[in-house]
């Protein structure tokens, strides 16, 4: 593959749905233009594309890969996405470096919850975008409805550009509206590269949505737009040029279809992307930060300096660190140094590799807008920005989505726990969307992730490549107990057993305290009763109680303490009596103050489709919730509400279920609430047991 200019490369994120075929599409791509030898399954394992062990056990995507096609004197990176929503981080980080979006979507059901995120996040991005209706060569679809329901959900701005032709039950070609050509590779008439008239049945079909680009077109140039009104045609120059200007600003979303795994439209689909989807040096500009926050402008050529992201790393146990970037601006040249933004260190680059699903191939440069690979970056992680040492500059991070599913993990045996934190800090290189938090209170190493099938997928690597193997379970809740009455605990410390005892007499009063969460402490001893040095040690002893509560063992909170008297003895009085005889007079206390059970309350923000609003809040209900408030933004409702934490520990995963994908949320703590009795009183059965 030779080397290729900002003006000749295009990277075209592939987004859609599991299972719509995103991936059958780029095999087909790599077969057609004999970029492989076979048309690979993840299935049987001989996919180019879905090479990881994981994937292959699975059948499906799950991280996003890189297939570079040669067409048309031009490069296509296409960047193949997962499409389970599991495997955000993966989608995020593909979208972000892509400057073009292909919808692949299913002629069987074409409205699934990855179609329409797919949509949204082109539409919110201003990224150029097409539909490819895949599976056309399924009996039970066609065409005209799955183009209609497209049109119904997202606009008039979703247009046909090529029309299959269908013979006995049979794609054997396609016609190209704004050309009103036809072209066959099935049956009698086959000749791809030969253009023929449009068949008789199709004509009327071809003049009305011919008809919609060219009001489509109009909306987007006064000059044409006063021309169409007036009932002039369009010349097919002024039609072109019409149809690139409003695909790259969203006016236009071309619709197109095929079957990938019979080898249909594949080629068109080339044509259509070259055609239309425009080069990274047409972007023109992009905003950069310095170090101090200010922002810089760089052209997206090669004559710019050089700005290089970092957006996907993987942990290779036997090359090390890999990590995957995109040329922003400049060139990246092999056996130079480079800076990293971030931090200001210097980084060697050896050898660049361009990425053909799992292979790699050495290159000596890296020109503006394509995609590689270097190897063994020491100081260089996801979204740092390597670049010139003169001139430190750095992208826009991408944003990664928040992982709120968690699980608690137990290692089966010593050797997976020793091994157990390197495991993990790797995995944490590789996935921004993962993350590990090591609870003191409740003594568990909790793994957050997006969902089940996430976490799944990462301790599986955990076992497979690290030899880390765990257990799981849904992290503790970490309640808190207080009191609700005051009470007068007697604590008196006594031993003798030759020589000096030990003896310490204290009278402590306890009562709630709502203005401050750490337990206060007050002396109000007359009479040198308990001589002052002994105070702390009350204090101490008091503090250590507290740190496991009455009723289920977790800390108390919003509790004053007041020593009011007590008795010592000269001889046999000591710091650790008086502090063994305030746990005494805490135990004392406690069966009299009536300690109650607090629990976490968690503002929680819910973004959803207005469809699923009434669902939502009866769930919220279902789970002891208050909602707090609703607003409408676009066609979505976002509604807060306060819920108890122990509600939420599978939320993730329960609210994808009821929005169909299509729904998130974000939650903080809030406050602590009594917790009600009959699940108070299950809390502390099962501490007990």
């Amino acid at each position: 593959m030779r080397d290729y200019l900002s003006n000749e490369v295009r990277n075209v994120t592939v987004m859609g749905h599991s299972g719509s075929g995103k991936t059958a599409v780029m095999e087909s791509l790599l077969y057609f233009t004999k970029a492989t030898d076979r048309f690979g399954k993840t299935s049987d394992g001989s996919s180019m594309i879905d090479f990881d062990p994981e994937e292959i056990k699975r059948g499906a995507s799950i991280y996003t890969s890189i297939i570079p096609i040669e067409w048309d004197d031009s490069k296509i990176n296409f960047i193949d996405t997962p499409g389970y929503l599991d495997y955000v981080g993966e989608q995020e980080a593909g979208f972000a470096v892509g400057d073009n979006i292909l919808i692949v979507t299913d002629a069987r059901d074409p409205l699934t919850s990855g179609t329409k995120l797919a949509y949204k996040k082109a539409v919110q991005a201003k990224k150029p975008a097409i539909f490819f209706i895949n599976h056309l060569d399924d009996p039970d679809t066609d065409f005209e409805s799955a183009y209609d329901a497209l049109r119904e959900e997202f606009g008039k701005n979703v247009i046909p550009f090529e029309l299959p032709i269908v013979e006995e039950g049979t794609i054997v070609g396609s016609v190209n509206i704004i050309r009103n050509k036809a072209w066959y590779y099935k049956g009698p008439k086959a000749n791809e590269s030969v253009a023929q008239p449009v068949p008789e049945e199709l004509e009327d079909a071809v003049s009305i949505y011919k008809d919609q680009i060219a009001e489509a077109v109009a909306m987007g140039d006064d000059e044409l737009m006063e021309k169409f009104f007036s009932g002039e045609a369009f010349s097919d120059a002024e039609l072109t040029r019409g149809v690139r200007i409003g695909i790259r600003n969203g006016e236009i979303v071309p619709v197109y279809s095929g079957s990938a795994t019979e080898m249909i439209g594949i080629r068109r689909l080339m044509d259509l992307i070259v055609d239309y989807f425009p080069t990274y040096s047409e972007k023109g500009l992009y905003v950069a930060t310095t170090p101090k926050g200010e922002k810089v402008e760089l052209m997206t050529s090669e004559t710019e300096a050089l700005t290089a992201q970092v957006f996907k790393t993987i942990m290779d146990p036997f090359v090390g660190r890999i990590s995957y970037l995109k040329v922003l601006s400049g060139v990246l040249s092999s056996d130079s140094t480079v800076y990293n933004a971030s931090n200001g260190q210097p980084e060697k680059i050896s050898a660049i590799y361009t990425i053909k699903g799992k292979h790699q191939t050495a290159i000596g440069k890296l020109f503006t807008g394509d995609i590689g690979a270097v190897t063994k970056l020491q100081n260089t992680h996801t979204n740092d920005t390597l670049c010139e040492k003169d001139k430190l500059l750095m992208a826009d991070p991408i944003p990664f989505d928040t992982p709120m599913y968690g699980q608690a993990v137990f290692p089966k045996t010593k050797n997976d726990e020793d091994k157990l934190s390197t495991g993990l800090t790797r995995l944490l290189e590789e996935d921004p969307t993962f993350k590990v938090v090591n609870n003191p209170e409740t003594k568990e190493t909790v793994l957050y992730g997006i969902g089940d099938q996430h976490l799944d997928v990462l301790l599986s690597k955990l076992a497979n490549k690290y030899k880390v193997n765990v257990t799981h379970a849904d992290p503790k809740v970490t309640y808190r107990e207080t009191i609700t009455k005051k009470a007068t605990g007697e604590g008196r410390h006594k031993k003798q057993s030759g020589g000096h005892g030990q003896f310490g007499h204290v009278f402590v009063d306890f009562e709630p305290n709502a203005d401050q969460e750490d337990m206060v402490f007050e002396e109000k001893v007359f009479g040198g009763a308990v001589p002052k040095q002994y105070f702390p040690a009350v204090e101490t002893g008091l503090r250590e109680c507290c740190e496991a509560g009455p009723l289920a063992g977790y800390k108390m909170v919003n509790l004053k303490t007041t020593l009011m008297d007590g008795k010592y003895h000269d001889v046999d009085s000591s710091e650790m009596a008086f502090k063994l005889a305030a746990h005494l007079a805490f135990k004392d206390a406690m069966t009299k103050a009536h300690p109650i059970l607090l629990e976490p309350i968690m503002n929680v923000t819910i973004e959803v489709p207005d469809s699923y609003t009434g669902t939502i809040i009866g769930d919220l209900n279902k789970r002891r919730g208050a909602i707090m408030g609703m607003e409408p933004v676009d066609d979505n409702q976002i509604i807060t509400a306060q819920v108890p934490l122990a509600e939420m520990l599978r939320y993730a995963l329960d609210l994808r279920s009821m929005s169909q994908g299509l729904g998130s949320y974000t939650m903080e703590m809030d406050r602590y609430d009594p917790v009600p009795d009959n699940i108070s009183q299950k809390i502390i059965a099962q501490h007990q047991k």
